[in-house]
C-alpha cells in the first residue's frame, strides 16, 4: 500500500522522515513496521537455534528456521492479524507456514507474546542507539569540539542572568556543551546497552521451559546471548519498564543540551549582540 506522506498523522514523519532519502535510509531499518517484524523473527530464529545446540531439535530445523523469516512479510502478517487479532500470533502463523511440518512445532517453542515482543524491542532499541542515533550525536559532537579548538582564543564577554561578566573565548563557552553532550553520549550508550530481553514464558515464571531444561535461566540467558542481550533479573509477563525509559531519559538529556546549545546561539544572533551569525545559502531567506 502506497501511503502519500502528506497524509502522515505525524508531522515527523513528513519534515523529518518521509521526505528525506537519507534519513529514511538511516531510520527505516530500526522504526518502521517491518523493521519491527524483522526483530521478532530474529528472536524466533535466536530461540530455534539455541534448541539445535541443546539437542532438542536438529541443526536443520533451525537452518529452515531461519531460512523462513528472511521471507515473511510485513504484508502477510498484518493480513493474518486482520484475520486472527493478535499480532504476535499472526507472525508465528506466517513463519510456521514457511516450514516443514518437522520445523513447525519449533517456532515460538515454550515463549509467550513478550518474550519474542519485548526482547525484539529491546535488540530494535539498542541497534537503533548504536548504528543510527549514536553516530549522528557523535558528529554533532566533533563539530563542537573542532570549534572549540578553533575558536579558544576568540574573545567574547561571558554573561550570568544575560548580562555582562567577565571576558573568556568563544571556544570556552563551546566547550562547556562538549563536556555536557559528551556525558549524555556516554548515559545513552550504557542504557542501550543495559536493556534486557526475557524468555522466560508467560508470567515470567519458566514454567514451560522448565519442562525441558533443568537451568531454564540460563536457557534464557543463552538465546538472549545470540541477540547480545543481557536477560532482566525479574520478569513478569514483560519485562520491567525502568531500562527503556532510562533510555528515552538519556535522549531526552541530550535533546535538552542541544536546546540550550539553540538557545544560546539564537541570543548571540541577535541584532543587538551580533557575535555570531547563520550561514545562508544562496536561495535561502530569513523572512516571507
Amino acid at each position: 500500500m502506497n501511503i502519500n506522506v502528506y497524509d502522515c498523522v505525524s508531522p515527523l514523519d513528513f519534515r523529518y522522515y518521509g521526505q528525506d532519502a537519507r534519513m529514511r535510509e538511516l531510520l527505516a531499518p530500526y522504526v518502521s513496521e517491518r523493521a519491527r517484524l524483522k526483530s521478532e523473527v530474529a528472536v524466533e530464529v535466536a530461540l530455534v537455534r539455541v534448541l539445535a545446540r541443546r539437542g532438542i531439535c536438529p541443526p536443520e530445523v533451525a537452518d529452515e528456521v531461519a531460512a523462513a523469516a528472511e521471507q515473511v512479510t510485513v504484508e502477510e502478517v498484518a493480513e493474518e492479524e486482520a484475520r486472527i487479532q493478535h499480532n504476535t500470533r499472526a507472525m508465528v502463523n506466517c513463519l510456521q507456514r514457511r516450514v516443514s511440518d518437522r520445523a513447525r512445532p519449533f517456532v515460538h517453542f515454550t515463549t509467550t507474546s513478550f518474550d519474542v515482543v519485548d526482547t525484539a524491542r529491546a535488540w530494535l532499541f539498542r541497534e537503533v542507539t548504536h548504528k543510527a542515533v549514536l553516530p549522528e550525536i557523535l558528529k554533532l559532537e566533533r563539530i563542537l569540539i573542532d570549534l572549540a579548538l578553533r575558536e579558544k582564543d576568540t574573545l567574547q564577554i561571558g554573561r550570568t542572568h544575560g548580562q555582562h561578566a567577565v571576558p573568556l573565548t568563544f571556544g570556552f563557552a563551546i566547550a562547556q556543551y562538549v563536556n555536557r553532550l559528551g556525558t549524555c553520549i556516554e548515559k545513552i550508550r550504557q542504557a542501550a546497552d543495559a536493556l534486557p530481553g526475557k524468555i522466560s514464558g508467560a508470567v515470567g515464571a519458566y514454567n514451560a521451559s522448565s519442562l525441558f531444561f533443568d537451568d531454564p535461566v540460563a536457557f534464557e540467558a543463552e538465546v538472549l546471548g545470540e541477540l547480545g542481550l543481557p536477560a532482566a533479573l525479574a520478569s513478569t509477563q514483560i519485562v520491567p519498564p525502568e531500562p527503556l525509559a532510562d533510555l528515552m531519559h538519556s535522549f531526552t538529556l541530550a535533546f535538552g543540551v542541544l536546546a540550550n546549545l539553540a538557545d544560546d546561539m539564537r541570543h548571540l544572533q541577535r541584532t543587538e549582540i551580533g557575535e555570531v551569525g547563520e550561514e545562508f545559502g544562496d536561495a535561502q531567506v530569513g523572512s516571507s
